[in-house]
């Protein structure tokens, strides 16, 4: 297998949260925001694949962040969206544009203060895709 289905589950995360009622009012982006950051917002980010592929067909892992960026003070506001952010995500029915989905997991968080005194809680998941 290749990087050929990251676009594709990509697409199907981005779509997925977006339409979630319990994130409505909250921003999900794939790029950094532009203009007018709004205080709590969800970023698409860093991506690491591997081959998966066996006698079956083609196949690949893909370990990808989502992160929670927050100017509220103190994380509880943060922890409580990442906790709603992994409910609805973890083993979500994803449609792909090209493929499928095997599953869909939670593999580690972190949680941390930045520099400028804003929160940031990266989720790392792991999913499990097929081509057709």
């Amino acid at each position: 297998m290749s990087y050929a289905l990251a676009a594709a589950l990509q697409a199907a995360v981005f779509q997925h949260l977006s339409s979630d009622p319990d994130l409505a009012g909250i921003a999900i982006h794939d790029a950094l925001p532009t203009g007018t950051v709004p205080q709590t917002y969800v970023l698409l980010g860093a991506e690491q694949v591997s081959d998966r592929s066996d006698v079956s067909g083609g196949g690949a892992s893909h370990r990808f962040n989502v992160s929670i960026h927050s100017d509220s003070a103190g994380f509880l506001t943060a922890k409580q969206l990442a906790a709603t952010l992994c409910d609805g995500l973890i083993n979500a029915p994803l449609m792909l544009s090209r493929g499928h989905l095997i599953g869909l997991w939670f593999d580690r968080a972190r949680a941390r203060r930045m520099s400028d005194g804003s929160r940031r809680i990266e989720l790392r998941f792991r999913a499990r895709v097929e081509d057709d």
